[in-house]
């Protein structure tokens, strides 16, 4: 995949992986980055003229339709934004959950949605979706964030073979536990964000359908393949 000169939206763009995607795409030559964030204030400086921040709160409709009205023809879209609200099951709130689901899962599909008609007039275009590894299994203190992000690896997966004959590529991300707000708690290893996120950007120059980023997830992608109720159980002991 080349992805230099290309138009690329990035959603949750202003910190995080997101922010540092947006680095990754700049070092690897794409033309013009949009950058997604729900609001347009205290955000990072990227350096470059290349980059526009555009504001875009994926669980708004309204939001979604005017970036990519305002966008025009978008060639690569990462659908990068995240919530991890829910926890545990037994103490997950219904609006936590639905937290999780509006954005991991609703919102996600939303961008999907609104970028697919463009794609298919320029008869071409990149769906790269940034789920988790916990859409393979989940981590019983994770278990309502796990399920958003699950849902959204199979709508991916579906994805993938509905759009593969209009040659729009669908593509599948799985991050382990990176250095990010939303794993600050999570008391193991982490990967830094950037990078993550090079290595994402070199998945996709390398056209994989699904990228694994970091030591962990490539670990567990062996495991998933092999020994996919081992994998549930191991991650069941967290």
């Amino acid at each position: 995949m080349n992805i230099q000169g290309k138009t690329i939206l990035v959603t949750g763009a202003n910190r995080g992986i997101g922010a540092e995607l947006v680095h990754a795409l700049i070092r690897n030559g794409a033309g013009k980055i949009y950058a997604g964030t729900r609001e347009l204030g205290n955000l990072p400086e990227f350096g470059d003229e290349r980059v526009t921040f555009i504001k875009l709160d994926i669980t708004k409709p309204e939001d979604v339709s005017a970036a990519v009205a305002e966008i025009g023809s978008i060639d690569i879209l990462v659908n990068n934004a995240g919530a991890m609200l829910s926890n545990n099951i037994e103490t997950a709130t219904q609006d936590d959950l639905a937290s999780d689901m509006n954005v991991n899962y609703f919102g996600t599909m939303r961008v999907m949605q609104a970028v697919i008609p463009g794609m298919e007039k320029n008869g071409r275009g990149v769906i790269a979706n940034v789920l988790s590894v916990l859409a393979l299994a989940p981590m019983a203190s994770t278990a309502g964030y796990a399920a958003s992000k699950a849902a959204m690896h199979s709508a991916t997966q579906a994805a993938r073979g509905l759009l593969k004959p209009k040659n729009i590529k669908v593509v599948g991300i799985y991050p382990g536990p990176i250095e990010t707000r939303l794993s600050a708690d999570l008391p193991i290893d982490k990967t830094p964000a950037n990078v993550a996120a090079e290595e994402i950007v070199k998945g996709l120059i390398n056209d994989l359908e699904d990228i694994y980023p970091d030591p962990v997830s490539q670990q567990v992608s062996g495991l998933w393949g092999g020994n996919p109720k081992g994998l549930e159980h191991h991650f069941s002991a967290f």
